[in-house]
Parts: C-alpha cells; sequence; structure tokens
C-alpha cells in the first residue's frame, strides 16, 4: 500500500497525498471510483527513475469528503496546479488515467500547467462518456445513497469489477470499495456520480491540439466504460503517435497490465538509466 502521509488544503479541502523516489518529478493522478492506490503496484517500479507524486483527488481515498463538497473535474485541475506550486514543480512527466487524463489536459488548456512529458491512458478526455451504471446514477441519485449498506456494498464492489478485463482480486476489491463505505465515504461515492457533467470535458475538447511536450496515449483494448477508439481519437489530437492498445486489459490497467504502464514509463528513461 502507498503510504499519504502529508495533507494539504486546497480550495478549502484537505488533500492527502506522499512521495516516493528520486530523479526527475512525476505526478501520478487516478481515476474515479479510485484513489492513489491504483499505484500501489508500479510506483515502486519507477521510484528508481522518479520522484513520485501521487494524491487522492478532493473527495476521493483519504482526502476529506463531506456534505455539498464540489468534487467536480471543475476543481481536480486547480487542485492540481495548487499542488504543483507548493511541491515547487513548473514542469513535471504526468501519468494520468481516467479522471486524471481530463485533470491533466484541463490543467494543460485551462490552467497553463506544463509537462515534461504526458501518459496518458483509458482518460476522461472526449464526449461522450459515462458508463451506463453512471448514467442510471445520476438519474435517481436519491435512491442510490438511501440503499442499505448491504446493498450498497453489493453494487458498489459489482461496478467495481466491471472496470477490469480480468476478475479483480478480493483484495484490490477491499481496497477499491474501502473508501466508500460507511456514513461518510457511502453518500461521497454518490456524490462524486452525481456531479460527473460532460460540460467539464465539453468545454475544453474544442482546445485540444498537440501539447509541446512529449505524449504517450495507451488504451486497454477491453475497456468497456471507454471503448479503445476514443484512445485513437485522442493519439490524433494530442500526440504525435498512435495510441499504443493495451491487449487483455480493461479500464483499469493498473490492475489488469501494470506491466504495461511500467514498460511505457521506462521507455521514457536514457538507456543509461534503465
Amino acid at each position: 500500500m502507498l503510504e499519504l502521509p502529508n495533507t494539504t488544503t486546497v480550495q478549502g479541502n484537505g488533500v492527502r497525498w506522499g512521495k516516493i523516489g528520486q530523479g526527475p518529478p512525476l505526478i501520478a493522478l487516478h481515476g474515479t471510483p479510485f484513489s492513489s492506490q491504483v499505484w500501489r503496484r508500479i510506483v515502486p517500479h519507477l521510484a528508481a527513475h522518479w520522484t513520485v507524486y501521487y494524491f487522492d483527488l478532493v473527495g476521493y481515498g483519504q482526502s476529506e469528503m463531506r456534505a455539498d463538497q464540489d468534487v467536480s473535474l471543475g476543481v481536480h485541475n486547480l487542485v492540481l496546479a495548487a499542488l504543483m506550486q507548493e511541491w515547487g514543480l513548473t514542469r513535471p512527466h504526468v501519468l494520468a488515467h481516467d479522471f486524471g487524463g481530463a485533470t491533466a489536459l484541463r490543467g494543460h488548456f485551462l490552467n497553463g500547467l506544463s509537462y515534461a512529458s504526458l501518459t496518458i491512458f483509458d482518460a476522461v478526455a472526449l464526449s461522450p462518456w459515462g458508463s451506463p451504471f453512471v448514467q442510471h446514477v445520476r438519474r435517481h441519485p436519491e435512491a442510490f445513497a438511501g440503499m442499505p449498506d448491504y446493498m450498497h456494498l453489493a453494487v458498489l464492489r459489482a461496478y467495481l469489477q466491471t472496470s477490469a478485463h480480468h476478475p479483480l482480486s478480493d483484495q484490490a476489491l477491499d481496497i477499491y470499495a474501502k473508501p466508500w463505505m460507511g456514513p461518510v465515504g457511502k453518500p461521497a461515492f454518490y456524490r462524486q456520480i452525481a456531479q460527473m457533467d460532460q460540460k467539464f470535458t465539453d468545454e475544453v475538447q474544442g482546445q485540444y491540439r498537440l501539447l509541446d511536450c512529449p505524449v504517450t496515449v495507451l488504451w486497454g483494448e477491453r475497456d468497456n466504460w471507454i471503448p479503445p477508439d476514443k484512445g485513437r481519437q485522442l493519439a490524433a489530437l494530442i500526440s504525435a503517435h498512435p495510441v499504443i492498445p493495451i491487449p487483455d486489459a480493461g479500464h483499469l490497467v493498473q490492475e489488469d497490465a501494470p506491466e504495461a504502464l511500467v514498460a511505457a514509463m521506462l521507455r521514457q528513461c536514457p538507456p543509461s538509466a534503465r
């Protein structure tokens, strides 16, 4: 498990974060409905080459959760910008997944954040997006938020399972479900779904163009949440190279094929550093 010993208040929210390793800075951005623990099998392999910064998005994982909290895509890029300033980073490498991808792109195109490189995969970036489950919950948020705990756990674990091509282990399911349990976590889970609004990608999608840094786009070939065609479209807009497909991997590539992500990052290291 990754340790998040630090707390920084950003936009009125307590954000938990950690860092590990040595070398140039690399920020790892997770997506929904996960936490920075998606990197637990990846960051240790990168720490010999980068100083890896990771944090739980506002309203996720160990970061603060509270009623009436803004956890939309409209806040995460502001948090990223504030954390980069606090960490003293001006041009870090970025590894981003799902909402983390949207956060990195919004941060670049809306907030002027600069990156040394961007490795982005299975990202929320192009409309339309949102799984059938997400759309259903958005239409009936009160009904889901009021479910008994045992029903909530069953729905949550079933939903998490659909993120991967291969069955998630009980350990992985426990790690990803734990933050969303109890009197604080359960309403927070449905709160973040209720605030999933395509307008936050629509407002930046028209600005997509080649970034001023190397961009690698990867995509799980078995992604049932965001189809691989979105990866091909995104790569054509922001990268000088076509999308790299990841065989036998679903949306949650970190569980299905963590070695593919490690390999993609290590290819960016100078030969002498590998």
